[in-house]
């Protein structure tokens, strides 16, 4: 693949990581993050897989919302796209790795026209593309 970037940004962590706190270079972004609960933090902060989920569901509605208008479909303001990460322990090979669900709501389209264009959707998000065999995910549309 051969990609032509018209648009860069870079953030910087500082401190221990999960631990730590992160700053875009645009400054809209600045953030203290800790470890959820569920990995031993105090879950007082941000964490690389919230900023994971949130990134991914913001650009999986991008290309759905894409995928749609060119195949001439029309979708309500209610559409959504939830996308739920998870983090655990590679059994493979150590170490951790993540897991992607994608949940996408379209009301008003049948059942059949909602798995197509979530499907299609998911072959077109930049996302989906850097993760597609690396992390296990599931893509699921409701209506």
């Amino acid at each position: 693949m051969t990609v032509t970037p018209v648009y860069h940004v870079s953030s910087t962590s500082t401190g221990g990581g999960r631990d730590s706190e992160v700053v875009s270079e645009s400054g809209r972004i600045d953030l203290v993050l800790a470890p959820p609960v569920e990995m031993g933090g105090n879950g007082e902060g941000s964490n690389p897989e919230e900023l994971f989920s949130a990134g991914y569901a913001a650009c999986f509605m991008g290309a759905l919302r894409h995928v749609a208008k060119s195949k001439g479909a029309t979708l309500t303001d209610a559409t959504s796209v939830k996308v739920n990460i998870g983090i655990g322990s590679d059994d493979a090979d150590g170490g951790f790795g993540l897991t992607a669900d994608i949940e996408v709501y379209l009301p008003g389209l049948d059942t059949a026209e909602a798995a197509e264009l979530a499907q299609a959707a998911h072959g077109f998000c930049p996302y989906s593309k850097a993760t597609r065999g690396n992390i296990a995910s599931t893509v699921t549309s409701r209506v």
